[in-house]
């Protein structure tokens, strides 16, 4: 745990029960402050009673007065679009309203630091796609290279939750939107921005403000070293404020699919090889072909942005290349989950906007397409020039008819769950195909998360080929 420094003695407010407001209670109270606990439900105050945690009302009159601060968990509106009633109030009594990540910031440094060799660094992974892959790779590299290290934030533990670090060690930190949009404190050692395409517009009021609650971990964080994908005007923007010259070395461009070969440092994928540029020469070059763990251009983008941020940190190339080939992926991005007829059936259920399902769409050349669930703003507006590849979609959950009218002469079936999608694509299925899950589309209307909708999609697969097995 990291004790929550700067309010030792004094009431702090947090709003939110989940993983990360139980977190920033318990460290709170580690460093000697008065956690005052509100959750909406009443079964996560139950859990947080059964923690030993008391909850005091916030809405109630008079109990924001008297708080230091309140601390709100990621997924409750604080200005788009409209404050939670709690964060309104906070806002009218000028009480500091901060998150899980500024706590962090302002409590991650100790006395201890003094007898270490080599302070403890922060690389921070933010961005629309490509956050989570990039987090876990960037961890896998530094245990490979025998770095101590722990990962946290939007993946795996809440940030207070994780040990104090040691001598040397490196915290990598996936970081949503909603995160850096309200953090007060945040100022990582390396900040990485993968891509942006359309997501959480209501949140944000639109694209500019999606745009600007990212880049406020860059411009205020003053990271030693960005690496910037400049796949997209906005990166392209981003590094160009960021850096003096298309000489500074501080911003580290990265690219799949554009050679970037006029700047002091870049690392960017073409045809499948990866190549490292520093100062106007190749120093590295990776042939990603083979790396099982890292289909398509868009995984060959993470690749970048991993290699780039541990390049940073000191680590070798050749260490790098050894752990792209031991990266095993993610669950639900991209995951082989089984083989039968030389048809690999494939999760990506974290392909949640079009965006992301079309870069799962051009990392295979002949797909049985499962896509559907609760639709975005758009639908699948742009989704077009991604469809050669598709054989067949077979279309789930609430926007399955609206896909249907969307993806043109595309052949497809209505099939509305999620059985019936993997059964009847695995029927149709050639050696050769791919039963791709991307929905493009939230998970809501049929699963509480797109982890659950990936893990059914997982159990049709499994007991589809222990059945033809059988």
């Amino acid at each position: 745990m990291i004790p929550v420094k700067g309010y030792k003695g004094q009431k702090v407010a947090v709003l939110g029960l989940g993983r990360s407001g139980l977190a920033t209670a318990a460290a709170l109270r580690a460093g000697g402050a008065e956690p005052l606990l509100w959750d909406d439900s009443p079964e996560a105050r139950a859990r947080a009673e059964a923690e030993g945690f008391a909850c005091t009302d916030l809405t109630r009159q008079g109990v924001l007065e008297g708080a230091a601060c309140l601390v709100t968990s990621p997924g409750i509106p604080h200005l788009y679009p409209q404050p939670n009633r709690v964060i309104a109030r906070a806002l009218e009594l000028g009480v500091p309203v901060d998150n899980d990540i500024g706590l962090f910031f302002r409590s991650f440094g100790s006395a201890d630091w003094d007898d270490f060799e080599t302070p403890p660094k922060v690389v921070c992974v933010t961005g629309s796609n490509g956050k989570s892959t990039t987090t876990a790779l960037i961890h896998h590299i530094l245990q490979v290279a025998g770095r101590p290290t722990q990962m946290a934030g939007n993946i795996g533990k809440g940030v207070l939750s994780i040990d104090p670090p040691r001598d040397g060690e490196v915290v990598v930190l996936e970081l949503s939107s909603y995160q850096t949009d309200l953090a007060r404190a945040l100022t990582p050692d390396v900040a990485v921005f993968t891509n942006l395409s359309p997501d959480h517009l209501d949140r944000h009021a639109g694209m500019g403000g999606y745009f600007a609650a990212k880049r406020r971990l860059f411009a205020e964080g003053g990271p030693d070293r960005a690496v910037v994908g400049v796949d997209e005007v906005e990166g392209r923007f981003m590094a160009n404020q960021l850096a003096m010259g298309p000489g500074d070395d501080r911003v580290i461009r990265i690219s799949s699919g554009q050679k970037l070969e006029g700047f002091g440092w870049s690392v960017f994928a073409r045809k499948g090889f990866l190549a490292e540029w520093r100062r106007g020469k190749q120093v590295a070059s990776i042939d990603l072909r083979g790396v099982a763990g890292l289909p398509g251009a868009h995984n060959h983008q993470n690749a970048c942005a991993a290699y780039a941020a541990c390049r940073a940190l000191g680590v070798a190339p050749k260490l790098i290349e050894g752990a792209f080939h031991s990266f095993a992926g993610l669950p639900h991005r991209s995951q082989l989950v089984g083989e039968k007829g030389g048809v690999r059936f494939i999760n990506d259920s974290k392909a949640t906007n079009v965006d992301s399902a079309a870069k799962a769409l051009q990392a295979f050349p002949r797909i049985r397409w499962i896509a559907g669930g609760m639709g975005k703003d758009g639908g699948l507006k742009g989704i077009g020039p991604f469809l050669d590849s598709v054989v067949k979609a077979y279309l789930i959950g609430h926007s399955a008819r609206d896909f249907a009218l969307q993806i043109g002469d595309t052949p497809h079936e209505i099939c509305e769950t999620m059985a019936r999608a993997v059964a009847r694509a695995a029927a149709e299925a050639e050696s050769g195909d791919v039963v791709l899950l991307a929905p493009a589309a939230a998970s809501f209307d049929q699963y509480p998360n797109f982890e659950k909708r990936g893990d059914d999609f997982t159990a049709q697969v499994k007991a589809l080929i222990g059945a033809l097995i059988g």
